[in-house]
């Protein structure tokens, strides 16, 4: 405002007092700038709904075990029952292979030296019970070797009776022969008697001649029955001596069968024996395998332990790891091999935005392996996390075994849109219509 101008000017005109007034309050320019600039951004947003990507996943928590069973936490439990006489190792010793953990003694300094005595007997009455059984294998072999010499025996005598049988019927033909013939000429004689052609000396010889060949049939006769009844005899003999052989062979089989049993038995309580004696001697427990003394169970202070009482936990050390998750019932159908997962440890720092797992820090990156196929009886189904390829996690010495995680499945890529109307309208994920790839199934491998 100019000083050179009187009262009058400075109330006309633009330097009026209502003037100044309205420039004060006026709005600032960038004001309105930024108001358009929401508005636009607010009519602009469902628009970047649809475009902005959103990965849907299904949250799950558990802790850091061993891939392999066999590399988990380890009871060791006492063999035998007896008294703890010392401790080689305490709560977190490192441990090899092989290495002493404790000693037990025997209640009874007695029972080594009874057990064997028993084993002595049983060796002994083992040794003779296995001579028994050879001796019946001797006895079988001697049995069948004389029933084979007592059957040719007897073979041959049914076929010298056969045989005789065969020249009584001989004999019996040419004695009907002869029959035949003199009676023949005896006819013959009678009828040229009257005409005096033959004296009566030739009739009576020729009368003879017949009573003589009819004698010799019958004598045939006779002795081819005999013959036959002796054929029968010897065939009957050789049957029976058959059926006599082979009931003895059958008897000493049976005995032989029954020794033989009788000394499977008897190994069967040496072998329990033996291994009742191993037991007894094992009384320095050593280490399955190599780790680290978790904690001490029982048996301290020389106290009383039973076979099969835990004495200590033994955590085997390995580098192969595993992150074991327990999801919903409702989640696990949407889990499969080869999913993806983002993994964050207890003592690690992270943050983890669902649905952009690639903004996440401080998380690690690993695979599906392994779903249970049953629910832990409370609805919660086990899923087995293993290292994704090219990924690092945190050495064992950091990362032990019971350390809780929770984890981060990812299932499908949506947008963020979708995401929403899912769940206003409380619709599930969506799950994914193919198997796994080639390089999905070459990560579970």
């Amino acid at each position: 405002m100019s000083p050179d101008l009187d009262p009058a000017a400075r109330n006309a005109g633009p330097w009026r007092p209502e003037s100044r007034a309205l420039s004060m309050v006026r709005t600032p320019g960038w004001y309105r700038s930024l108001g358009w600039a929401l508005l636009a951004t607010v009519l602009m947003s469902p628009v970047g709904m649809l475009l902005v990507p959103w990965w849907q996943t299904v949250r799950g928590s558990g802790r850091v075990v061993a891939y392999a069973p066999l590399e988990r936490q380890q009871l060791v439990e006492a063999p035998i029952s007896g008294r703890v006489v010392s401790w080689f190792v305490q709560e977190g010793t490192e441990v090899f292979e092989g290495d002493t953990l404790l000693e037990i003694a025997d209640i009874d300094p007695q029972r080594l030296q009874r057990l064997d005595q028993q084993l002595s007997a049983l060796r002994i009455g083992l040794a003779a019970l296995e001579t028994q059984a050879e001796q019946y294998s001797l006895s079988i072999e001697n049995i069948r070797a004389v029933g084979a010499l007592t059957v040719l025996a007897l073979q041959a005598k049914r076929d010298q009776a056969q045989d005789n049988v065969e020249a009584a019927k001989a004999a019996l033909d040419g004695a009907q022969a002869e029959l035949t013939a003199a009676r023949l000429q005896a006819e013959r004689k009678r009828r040229l008697i009257d005409s005096g052609a033959v004296s009566t000396r030739d009739l009576e010889v020729a009368e003879a001649d017949f009573g003589v060949a009819t004698s010799k049939v019958s004598e045939s006769q006779s002795k081819l029955g005999a013959a036959r009844d002796e054929l029968l005899s010897r065939t009957s003999e050789l049957e029976r001596a058959l059926s006599d052989a082979q009931a003895k062979v059958n008897s000493a089989s049976a005995q032989q069968a029954e020794s033989r049993s009788k000394v499977a038995d008897s190994k069967q309580k040496i072998a329990e024996l033996e291994g009742q004696i191993s037991r007894q001697r094992s009384q320095l427990i050593s280490a399955p395998r190599q780790g680290v003394v978790h904690r001490l169970s029982g048996g301290q202070g020389g106290e009383i332990v039973a076979a099969g009482d835990p004495l200590l936990v033994l955590v085997p050390q390995t580098q192969d790891r595993a992150v074991e998750l327990w999801v919903d019932g409702n989640d696990a159908p949407l889990i499969a091999l080869g999913s993806r997962v983002r993994l964050q440890f207890e003592g690690w720092p992270a943050v983890q935005f669902a649905g952009w797992p690639s903004v996440g820090i401080g998380t690690f990156g690993g695979t599906v392996q392994l779903i249970d196929p049953t629910d832990d009886g409370a609805g919660k189904f086990r899923v087995l996390i293993g290292p994704e390829a090219g990924e690092q996690w945190p050495t064992a010495n950091y990362l032990r075994q019971g350390v809780r995680a929770k984890g981060w499945m990812l299932l499908d890529r949506v947008t963020v849109g979708w995401e929403l109307w899912r769940h206003l309208n409380g619709f599930p994920p969506v799950i994914a219509q193919q198997e796994p790839t080639d390089v999905a199934r070459k990560r579970i491998k």
